[in-house]
């Protein structure tokens, strides 16, 4: 490797552990390429597992290979995890070409890329494109240990923490109490990142948060250390409705004592999705794809999360909502993972009516 590339490589690796942004590099002497992984804010599942991602499919110049025991990531490929505020923006952030992959909410990159929900008011973002379905991430509704809230219905009237103004966490909870009939005009919406719903919560300041996230997540414990809090279900007719006709949701069970005291409770699951640009090399992203289902990789993310346990190469080009990249989907197609006739599928409308700005009915399309 060149002094540069040298250089090059040791500034990544720093920028990997302080969040710095990384421009991407590509070096023709040995084929070197640095990628940056937007994972979302610290606290959250996405960050750490962003981090076991850029494990995964790394394999910088000189390393063993993968055959002889060495890393089984893409060959000369070093890809650096850095914080980002939300998985909208890393959505936002791949589409104009800033960042190279990112972990996003299936559903959220859904309505990106066809410019509904929380997307209407910009274009489609139609150069996305989905490398793998990674993990089931889960809607938390925390409420205080002994508040009155028991349901969605009971959020009528209450303070409530959406997250990020604009992000994923807000515009999946928007469509949820649409579709449970409360109106968003009748709830007081707080939109604050996750670290300050913790001190809001411990000064009085809301009465229930929502949290889209793969369970357990450190921005919940933080809640939990400072109030005693309870998760309210998202079950019922309902729940199932929208897992029927939504392709990126299905039911959930948080299971019980994943946080201190809490009891097993039913919830709706979004699918965690690794997102490119329709731009990317194909060879590199059938390289990524493989590198994240190889059998040598599961047993990394088992052990670095217990959303790992969740991974399922069965799912991972499924039910997505946006299509797959060029290059993993011949990955798929080998291995029995996809349709070929899916490899270039048609610009297609998901069913159900998405709530942009206003209530609507979401989950029975005849109906408005």
């Amino acid at each position: 490797m060149s002094r540069a590339a040298h250089k090059t490589l040791i500034f990544a690796l720093f920028a990997l552990c302080a969040g710095f942004a990384v421009a991407p590099i590509s070096f023709s002497q040995d084929s070197t390429r640095v990628m940056r992984i937007g994972a979302g804010p610290t606290g959250t599942t996405d960050f750490p597992f962003g981090g076991l991602v850029a494990n995964a499919i790394s394999n910088p110049p000189g390393s063993r290979d993968c055959e002889r025991g060495g890393n089984c990531g893409v060959p000369g490929l070093i890809a650096v995890a850095q914080t980002t505020p939300d998985v909208a923006d890393n959505l936002r952030a791949i589409a104009k070409g800033d960042m190279e992959l990112g972990l996003s909410q299936g559903d959220i990159a859904a309505w990106a890329y066809q410019g509904i929900a929380a997307f209407a008011d910009q274009p489609p973002l139609t150069n996305l494109r989905v490398l793998a379905r990674l993990y089931p991430e889960n809607v938390h509704l925390i409420v205080k240990q002994d508040s009155p809230i028991k349901a969605i219905a009971d959020l009528k009237g209450k303070r409530v923490a959406m997250g990020p103004e604009n992000g994923g966490t807000a515009a999946t909870a928007k469509l949820i109490l649409s579709a449970y009939g409360v109106k968003w005009s009748g709830v007081q919406m707080k939109y604050m990142d996750y670290a300050a719903m913790a001190k809001a919560f411990a000064d009085g300041a809301i009465d229930a948060a929502f949290m889209v996230q793969g369970a357990p997540t450190l921005a919940v414990e933080d809640i939990a250390q400072r109030t005693p809090v309870r998760l309210v279900p998202i079950a019922g007719p309902v729940a199932e409705k929208l897992a029927q006709v939504f392709p990126f949701y299905s039911k959930g069970v948080i299971p019980a004592g994943t946080y201190a005291g809490q009891a097993a409770v039913e919830t709706i699951d979004v699918s965690a999705v690794l997102v490119s640009r329709d731009t990317m090399d194909p060879d590199l992203a059938y390289g990524i794809a493989r590198a994240i289902w190889h059998e040598r990789n599961i047993p990394l993310f088992q052990a670095g999360h217990p959303r790992g346990k969740l991974m399922d190469r069965g799912q991972a080009a499924r039910a997505l909502g946006l299509p797959i990249q060029t290059g993993a989907d011949r990955y798929y197609v080998q291995n029995g993972l996809m349709d070929p006739a899916a490899v270039v599928p048609p610009p297609a409308k998901l069913p159900g009516k998405v709530p942009a700005k206003a209530e609507g009915n979401v989950t029975n399309p005849k109906r408005s």
